[in-house]
């Protein structure tokens, strides 16, 4: 910008800002008179209107009405108008129609103000119609949401408004009476709202002419700016066209000073200059652009190769880096996995053997933590093992730390092994009750609360340690004692730690590696489902199976029942196992029904410990993730429930039978009173116990327990299932008494999920019922 146009734009910029100064100023004082004359005029006119109290007294709201329509003809800028009691409730309002009534508490209104004070107070309302008019076009964009100002004005009354016998005629003479003035009463509130935006457009008049004056002085000072500006540039413009023509090469032009001899001889000799210069820049140029052509596709070969070279170079190292990554540390971690902790653990023993040195190896193990994986999910448990990674990182001092190390770029001070179990390895140490110090302070970092997803939670560790060469000398051996270490310290109580001894038995060794593998069982899927049919042997046909879990150990193979089922309960697993099952169950029932098989029902066994509050939300949430027919799904009850009693138990089988499932009693008639609850309970079948079917030629008794079964669940109204028959005078006893649904190894053991297919074959069972003897 020249110093012409920057002098002009400074003098309009001096006349707009005072204009607008002055205008400012001027709607301010307007507007502050506005407000105020509205506000004493306000408070004049309730105070002047005699009969208000009176009417505010007797309730008369006719005259309040007509006493706020006419408060609210004074002025525009009153929106609303309330008549209010002592206590703020309304008793008569009038409103103008642009301005809908919000309503405000009456402390808020109040706020600290005496009650025998005018009380003010302001808040934010939508926008009133705008106003017309060229000053309204300047000022609506200023009031975009309008503000008000709720006015509380106390009416007195010379009788006290809790008097509320007292007659018109007798509140009329205590007006009169001599000492009527000594003292007054608050009877009620007139509750205005002052407008802003009504009091600013009721001053636009005004304000106008104010307006118009600022806008001529300031195009007045625009036009004079301009032609002063003009007059001074106007040989300045002559001198910077000639410099821009040389500078550009062109021909200079005499503009008009073609009599002056000197100027058009300086002119001529310039122009020849000029030319002499235009043809060595125009060589100058094409023999620039030719070599800037070649340098340029010279680099860009070699910038292409750089890149193509680089990029080879990071893609190999990124390549290195991630595939050491994922094979040496932990994804969810980022702590140093198995692979790792085992490569280092066994140099730091082959160093520890070679210089006399002592090596400690804690192994940690959280306290429950698949329950807590259990109720939040997954997502809490992985930041759960976030955060433990992290307190035990931090806790470790680098006087606990390994001492040696094949990479330094793989230090192993806390690893983690899977699941909830992290290692930690202490090198040099002086005396092997060293480690104990390091342990209690891992069981006060992690036994501080926790926050994961919105739930403060405490985990607890249990820790075990196995000293070296003491202990073992092999990373095998050494964490395997650590691990057993562990798990006597979890069976002493959890949360806190014990030092591995050669005392610890086999027996326990192999209860606590047993328990150990049972935590892991369904993490790694080991747990499957076989599968007893139940044949009706009057048609041949299999109305049903029972599912019973199986554990599919990795070492031991096939766990039996009896092994691992107690031990889930004691260690609290069995909700958990069940609700797989359940699960599994209802998934393979329906995956039998896509493969075209027909299988009626499966039963699916619920024990005592599992049967709680949150049963059945387990059994709806099982049928849904599946599909399955409620009608389809079976549940077996043990005694025990039944027997209970309690509400919540009567609740939860009226929860169930309202799904739609069906309840059979497991192993009947070996409880205590096994009959009252019979016609209780919504039951759909009995099952015989098998030590019934078993001794029933040894024991007269059994056999006539077994027949009364049968004839009190005819009599009932009950399905019947006569289980753990294997003979054929056993077969032969239940179907001469009526029983004719068998599950028991005469008809098929318990069967994998694809073996029960092929007994699901129509007729499959029809000719090994007539070759049975009757």
């Amino acid at each position: 910008m020249t110093v012409a146009g920057k002098i002009n734009t400074l003098v309009i910029a001096i006349a707009l800002i005072g204009a607008t100064l002055f205008a400012a100023i001027t709607i301010q004082r307007e507007y502050s008179y506005a407000r105020s004359h509205l506000i004493q005029q306000t408070y004049d006119r309730v105070q002047s209107r005699l009969t208000l109290p009176a009417a505010i007294h007797f309730r008369d709201t006719r005259d309040q009405e007509q006493f706020l329509e006419h408060l609210m003809a004074g002025s525009t800028a009153l929106r609303y108008a309330v008549v209010r009691d002592t206590v703020g409730t309304p008793m008569a309002q009038v409103v103008d129609p642009h301005t809908p009534l919000q309503e405000v508490a009456f402390p808020h209104l109040r706020g600290t103000t005496s009650p025998v004070e005018t009380g003010l107070t302001e808040r934010r309302v939508p926008d009133l119609p705008q106003a017309t008019g060229a000053a309204g076009a300047l000022l609506n964009p200023l009031l975009r949401g309008d503000k008000l100002w709720d006015m509380t004005i106390p009416v007195f009354s010379l009788v006290n408004p809790q008097d509320r016998s007292i007659s018109r005629a007798n509140y009329a003479a205590t007006l009169v009476a001599p000492r009527a003035g000594s003292s007054r009463h608050v009877v009620g509130y007139i509750h205005v709202g002052l407008s802003r935006a009504m009091l600013v457009r009721n001053a636009i008049p005004a304000v106008s002419s104010v307006l118009l004056l600022a806008g001529a002085f300031t195009l007045l000072c625009m036009a004079l700016g301009l032609v002063v500006t003009r007059r001074i540039s106007a040989p300045f413009r002559t001198l910077v066209q000639v410099a821009d023509d040389v500078s550009a090469g062109r021909e200079i032009k005499t503009r008009g000073l073609e009599k002056n001899a000197e100027f058009r001889d300086i002119v001529a000799l310039l122009n020849s200059i000029i030319g002499g210069l235009n043809t060595y820049k125009t060589q100058m140029d094409v023999d620039h652009q030719l070599l800037s052509m070649k340098v340029q596709e010279r680099t860009a070969q070699l910038t292409r190769r750089n890149e193509e070279l680089n990029q080879a170079v990071r893609e190999v190292t990124q390549t290195r880096d991630r595939m050491r990554r994922l094979a040496y540390y932990d994804s969810l971690t980022a702590l140093p996995n198995r692979r790792l902790f085992t490569e280092q653990l066994d140099l730091l023993l082959r160093l520890g053997r070679r210089h006399g040195e002592t090596l400690g190896l804690i192994f940690i193990d959280l306290d429950n933590f698949k329950r807590i994986n259990d109720s939040l999910g997954h997502s809490a448990g992985d930041l759960l093992l976030r955060e433990v990674a992290k307190r035990l990182t931090q806790s470790i001092r680098e006087s606990d730390l390994a001492g040696h190390f094949s990479d330094s770029r793989a230090e192993i001070d806390v690893s983690r092994l899977g699941g909830d179990e992290f290692t930690l390895v202490l090198n040099r140490l002086d005396t092997p009750e060293s480690a104990s110090k390091v342990a209690q302070r891992l069981l006060k970092t992690l036994g501080d609360p926790m926050i994961i997803g919105g739930h403060e939670l405490v985990v607890t560790p249990s820790i075990g340690i196995a000293i070296a060469p003491r202990d073992a000398e092999t990373v095998e051996d050494l964490l395997k004692a650590a691990d057993t270490a562990m798990y006597h310290a979890k069976g002493a109580g959890k949360n806190n730690f014990m030092f591995y001894s050669s005392d610890m038995d086999a027996a326990g060794v192999e209860r606590l590696t047993l328990e150990n593998d049972l935590r892991k069982a369904i993490e790694r899927n080991e747990l499957v489902l076989h599968y007893q049919p139940q044949v009706d042997t009057a048609t041949g046909r299999v109305i049903g199976a029972e599912a019973l879990m199986r554990w599919q150990h990795p070492e031991q193979g096939l766990v039996p029942p009896f092994k691992f089922i107690p031990l889930a309960e004691e260690m609290g697993l069995i909700s958990t196992m069940g609700e797989w099952g359940l699960r599994e169950a209802c998934r393979q029932m329906v995956e039998l029904q896509a493969a075209g098989l027909v299988l009626p029902k499966v039963s699916v066994n619920v024990s005592a410990l599992q049967f709680n509050a949150g049963l059945v939300p387990q059994v709806y949430n099982a049928l849904a993730a599946s599909g399955l027919k409620p009608e389809r799904l079976e549940l077996e009850l043990t005694e025990g429930i039944m027997m209970d009693g309690s509400k919540s138990a009567t609740e939860s089988l009226a929860a169930l039978k309202e799904l739609g499932v069906q309840l059979s009693i497991d192993d009947f008639g070996t409880g205590y009173s096994s009959l009252s609850y019979l016609s209780r309970f919504p039951l759909d079948e009995l099952k015989i116990d098998r030590s019934f079917v078993v001794d029933f030629d040894k024991s007269v008794n059994d056999a006539s327990l077994v027949v009364a079964i049968i004839a009190m669940a005819k009599s009932l109204g009950l399905a019947l299932v006569a289980e753990g028959v294997e003979t054929h005078e056993q077969y032969r006893f239940l179907r001469r008494h009526g029983a004719s649904v068998i599950q028991g190894y005469l008809f098929s053991k318990p069967l994998p999920f694809d073996e029960l297919k092929g007994v699901l074959a129509p007729g499959y069972f029809e000719q090994q019922i007539r070759d049975l003897p009757m």
